[in-house]
């Protein structure tokens, strides 16, 4: 039996940083993770950060994940990764499983930081090899460098979605579409432009209908749907694809906290079941604390932040002194709270003020007005001087901190549109390329009587050469004209990001933001025989069992099966390897359509111990070692 004062499960951004938090204060603390190697999502997210410089903007998520796991080595935190941990009994007592052993731990507080698991979408021939979610992709090619296919389709418009279709063209993966049932783009339109400029199309109002192939995917029918969602007949299209990638939202990893008995809700702000929690992150169960997705889905910073607050309230309330004073406790807590705040200010914060407000019953924060009209920079005629093309109040400001003449103003409120001094700005593109979203650029209308030269961030290999010719494109993707190759910069100090000067005839100055060399990046439609169409009701929605819905919707209809418990004991829907991960949201969507009920009134399945795959040679292991 391990004996801790503080338990860490999770290993991510809120795992890490609760951790440290906690060990800061002196507290003994043991964080358990199920992956091999600690991070959680950011190990794969090559991307730099939104927000402020407390939350690491600017910097690549995968540099993150290192600088947390170090700060974790640095205050005395027992990492252990590869160890999953599979009940909490009513005693007290974890229980986990590693490689070649059970481990039982006795905290006398918990952090729950398990993150989320990714929605999947339930289309016809959804179950075919090369259907995967925008994580395993991700994982494919950031952690294991595996191409998951060389021409795809992109489901769902969201920051996620966006963010792997560039990661995608970055590896030289071609991108067929990106297609969005929404009529607009849920992600940062920083993200999206990026995309189109890359002459990817983003379909709103178009889903996936169903996928083509016998043996894997050979194609995938795109439809257009009506104001209620509903498809359009005689919109369908084939595309040539050999991978569907499901970028469709995110639901709270949260069986560990069923599992121990905390106070559970249903909050669609926050995506789904989440356990009640107070400001302190502290839950029903008094010595559990909950952060990061686990508690509602938000950005990483946020979990960031959260994982800090729930960390420094874990340490402040052991049975011991550690040292950390209620001073102290209020003076860090009303700053992370005050990040909070700030982070939640704009449009893309709405969701999670919202979701907490209704969790916890509380009133929303009273909030002023922000700034609702970006800064527009006036066509110039002479000089040179960024151009900054932000077009919404996202919580980003590296622009401002890394501005070595102070030209770039963002102010306290950093969901506020950056503005520029044009007095103070002589060009440098430190700016340019420091900032997250590519969305900065700098004009140079003195080049030459005819011509302007346009530095622009580049993050694709290879770097063209000074005086190559290429093509360059306009913000929609479009070809624009011919350029020519005036400057390439790189260095180690913008991690990563090359700026690259195109010269231009003067007409095109506020036209062109991206080139291509040798089409490169060309992600041309092709369209495909769309074949037969598949019946719906033979759509596979528990992928494990091979269960149809079909088959659930007889339970339902014939059996009466009025939950997922009572499916799950017809079916054996969920009792596979992803414990009903992938199927049990559907599930509950077939259940409220079916039964004309709200899907808050159906709970997931019941969660017992373990509730993650064991080997049972590590349990029968166990047991003999408790009677020797």
């Amino acid at each position: 039996m391990i004996e801790t004062e503080i338990l860490v499960i999770g290993g991510g951004p809120a795992g890490l940083c609760a951790a440290v938090e906690a060990a800061e204060h002196g507290a003994k603390v043991l964080l358990l993770d199920d992956k091999d190697v600690l991070g959680g999502q950011l190990i794969k997210q090559t991307h730099r950060f939104f927000g402020s410089q407390q939350q690491y903007a600017g910097v690549r998520g995968i540099d993150i994940a290192g600088i947390l796991i170090r700060n974790a080595e640095k205050f005395g935190v027992e990492l252990m990764p590869g160890a999953t941990v599979t009940a909490i009994y009513d005693d007290g007592v974890v229980l986990a499983a590693a490689a070649d052993r059970t481990i039982k731990i006795r905290p006398e507080k918990m952090v729950v930081a398990t993150g989320a698991y990714e929605n999947t979408l339930a289309f016809p021939n959804c179950d075919l090899p090369g259907v995967y979610g925008a994580g395993a992709v991700q994982t494919l090619m950031n952690v294991n460098g595996v191409a998951p296919g060389e021409r795809v389709l992109m489901v769902g418009a969201g920051n996620i979605g966006l963010i792997v279709t560039y990661q995608l063209l970055q590896a030289g993966i071609r991108v067929a579409a990106i297609v969005e049932a929404a009529d607009k783009v849920g992600g940062y339109y920083v993200h999206a432009n990026k995309i189109r400029r890359l002459g990817v199309p983003i379909l709103l109002r178009h889903t996936v209908k169903y996928a083509l192939g016998k043996d894997g995917v050979e194609g995938a029918v795109i439809v257009r749907l009506d104001d209620k969602f509903r498809p359009v007949t005689g919109t369908e299209r084939a595309l040539d694809v050999d991978t569907i990638c499901l970028a469709v939202g995110l639901t709270p990893l949260t069986e560990l906290l069923w599992n121990a008995g905390c106070e559970m809700k249903y909050v669609s702000q926050l995506g789904g079941h989440v356990a009640w929690h107070d400001e302190d992150m502290r839950t029903s169960r008094g010595d559990i604390y909950v952060a990061g997705d686990a508690s509602g889905i938000e950005e990483a910073s946020s979990a960031m932040i959260e994982g800090k607050v729930a960390g420094l309230n874990a340490a402040y309330m052991l049975k011991r002194d550690t040292g950390l004073t209620s001073e102290v406790r209020e003076e860090r807590l009303k700053n992370y709270h005050d990040q909070l705040y700030r982070l939640r200010r704009g449009p893309f914060g709405e969701k999670a003020r919202v979701g907490k407000s209704v969790l916890t019953g509380a009133p929303m924060p009273a909030a002023g007005p922000i700034e609702s009209t970006p800064h527009s920079d006036a066509t110039f005629s002479k000089g040179a001087r960024v151009v900054i093309e932000c077009e919404q109040n996202i919580p980003c400001n590296p622009c401002e901190a890394t501005c070595p003449h102070g030209a770039i103003t963002v102010g306290d409120d950093i969901v506020n549109y950056p503005v520029l001094d044009p007095a103070r700005c002589n060009a440098c593109g430190i700016c340019v390329v420091n900032c997250p979203g590519l969305a900065l650029f700098v004009i140079n209308r003195d080049y030459s009587e005819t011509e302007t030269e346009i530095m622009l961030p580049y993050e694709f290999l290879p770097l063209p050469n000074k005086g190559d010719r290429v093509d360059a494109f306009d913000r929609k993707g479009n070809f624009a004209c011919r350029a020519t190759v005036s400057r390439v910069i790189k260095s180690k100090k913008f991690d990563r990001t090359a700026l690259v000067s195109l010269v231009v005839e003067d007409k095109y100055a506020d036209v062109v933001r991206s080139f291509r060399v040798n089409g490169g990046q060309k992600t041309e439609r092709t369209e495909k025989a769309a074949g037969d169409v598949p019946d719906d009701m033979d759509t596979v929605i528990c992928v494990c069992e091979d269960v149809t819905r079909r088959q659930i919707e007889e339970a339902i209809d014939r059996d009466g099966a009025r939950s997922i418990d009572e499916i799950k004991r017809l079916l054996r829907c969920g009792m596979g390897p992803c414990q009903g991960k992938t199927c049990q949201r559907l599930i509950m969507q077939i259940l409220s359509r079916k039964l004309n009920r709200n899907i808050e009134e159906f709970k997931p399945q019941t969660y017992r111990g373990p509730m993650k795959p064991v080997p049972l040679g590590l349990l029968a292991k166990a047991n003999n070692e408790e009677k020797d």
